[in-house]
């Protein structure tokens, strides 16, 4: 424990998210202030850079999974998957970004409805309903999750490949050299944009279960009433993360998917079953044909925000997360062949989450439609009450809203407490038994640093800090691609078997 305390790389980064901590307690509106300038910089100027570097993300991992290298086992070539499917897409779904889309999963396609992605396109309309699923889709599919896939791979593939350990500099070696003060950097910014992407997801979730608590109890929606559920959530994380990978992580992965099953089969059935198929076959359909259209899509001749405060934020915040995301995906992936890694990762989880967005939005939106109703004004004026001002609609309300409090307090346990194991071994140089000392030092400043922009400024402060960190780290998944490519190209391929010569 003492020489973990030592780390250069666990000095740098706590030191740093502990001054912005102090800074942020001791003048929260300046700190809401500096940060919305540097989320206005940051859009401006480097909007394109996300687009572009997002988009070479998935052409790289799909030319990677169909050509010869895709049959390379990450690990030793006899190895075996550590994990069943339905547990390994369990873990990647609640490590990555099971709570993110329990928020936006009605919030998202009833913003678009809203307020429309395009200013030609007539708002609240079957238009402008049919936008708002194709384009959730988009921002919840394939580009998100190639991040988190390209960080993965390359990490994975250094653990139980190389037998080397986890860290990203480790990771950029054969492109950077072995220089220290060089890792150490890389590692402290990949830990810094780490803490940033986990605190926006925490908050995020922290902010719609104080929503929750609001609408089924009257609980007050306040600041200080989510630094209280940021205290209970920190304990019941570090908790969780006593008892290790194997148990808790293992156990509440299971549990939150089989809740989301839950909930999805309930809503599926209980709400427009047909029209929820209907947007999801149409969805699937617009989200293929506008795939390049929406990728790179800017709007310099017209203007507008809109890009900036949701593509460009959702492609910043995955990438802040993809160190921890990334780690974690390694993390649970030893034994599986390149090619399953890389097509598990960027269809399955997507497909989940559009399917998702499909039954919770789409219900939201045919009772606008089609009922009358105005979830989407509710939305417009408090985005984290759109999935309960949604169940309002359907039967067993209270249970349904009881059960998604609960599911959105497992995903945060179950996200934090991955974090705070991979936090650790980032800065216990790449351990995968870092002390539980270190898992708490973490712990603590993740909560820490959610609160103080709970308190700065809510959701906008939450958005701007992951995208404001993730712009160094965007420029190491490039160098990480080119790493991998050199990296590959000298590994020996798997034979196949000789057949026998009939005699």
């Amino acid at each position: 424990m003492r020489d973990q305390l030592k780390n250069p790389v666990l000095l740098i980064s706590s030191s740093i998210i502990t001054l912005l901590v102090i800074i942020g307690a001791v003048n929260p509106e300046g700190f809401g202030t500096v940060a919305g300038a540097l989320f206005k910089f940051t859009t401006v100027n480097f909007g394109w850079f996300y687009l572009l570097s997002v988009f070479g993300f998935v052409i790289f991992l799909v030319a990677l999974g169909l050509s010869k290298y895709g049959k390379i086992k990450i690990g030793p070539p006899d190895s075996k998957p550590e994990f069943p499917f339905f547990t390994w897409i369990g873990m990647l779904f609640s490590a990555g970004f099971g709570v993110g889309l329990v928020f936006w999963g009605v919030a998202e396609p009833m913003s678009h409805f809203f307020e429309t992605p395009f200013s030609e396109l007539e708002a609240q309309t079957e238009d402008a309903a049919r936008v708002a699923m194709g384009y959730s889709f988009f921002h919840w599919g394939v580009n998100q999750w190639s991040v988190f896939a390209i960080v993965g791979l390359l990490i994975a593939f250094l653990q139980f490949r190389k037998g080397k350990d986890g860290l990203v500099s480790t990771a950029l070696e054969p492109v950077l050299g072995k220089s220290k003060p060089v890792k150490h950097t890389i590692d402290s910014l990949a830990v810094i944009a780490t803490v940033m992407g986990i605190a926006t997801s925490l908050g995020l979730g922290i902010l719609q279960m104080n929503g929750g608590l609001n609408a089924v109890f009257g609980v007050p929606n306040n600041t200080a009433m989510q630094l209280v559920i940021t205290a209970v959530l920190l304990a019941l994380y570090l908790t969780s993360s006593s008892t290790g990978l194997n148990k808790g992580i293992k156990w509440l992965s299971n549990l939150n998917l089989a809740l989301c099953l839950i909930l999805l089969l309930f809503v599926f059935f209980a709400g427009p079953t047909v029209f929820i198929l209907n947007s999801f076959t149409l969805g699937i359909g617009d989200y293929i044909s506008n795939f390049v259209g929406y990728s790179l899509r800017l709007t310099p001749y017209e203007g507008g925000s809109w890009l900036r405060e949701w593509t460009i934020f959702y492609w910043a915040w995955v990438i802040a997360w993809s160190p921890f995301v990334g780690a974690f995906v390694a993390r649970v992936s030893r034994g599986r062949t390149i090619r399953e890694f890389i097509f598990g990762v960027l269809v399955v989880p997507p497909l989940i989450a559009c399917l998702w967005i499909a039954t919770f939005g789409g219900t939201a939106l045919n009772s606008d439609l089609n009922n009358g109703t105005s979830i989407a004004e509710a939305v417009n004026n408090d985005v984290t009450v759109a999935l309960f001002e949604t169940f309002e609609f359907l039967p067993l309300t209270g249970i349904l809203s009881i059960l998604s409090i609960f599911l959105i307090a497992t995903f945060l346990i179950t996200s934090a407490d991955s974090a705070t194991y991979i936090l650790a071994s980032m800065t216990t140089n790449g351990s995968l038994t870092p002390s539980l000392g270190i898992k708490i030092i973490w712990g603590l400043l993740m909560a820490a640093i959610a609160g103080v922009l709970l308190v700065a400024g809510g959701l906008d402060a939450l958005q701007t800090a992951s995208l404001v960190s993730a712009l160094p780290f965007t420029v190491i998944i490039i160098l990480f691609v080119y790493a991998f490519t050199k990296m590959i190209r000298e590994e020996p391929l798997p034979q196949r078997p000789k057949k026998r010569e009939n005699d």
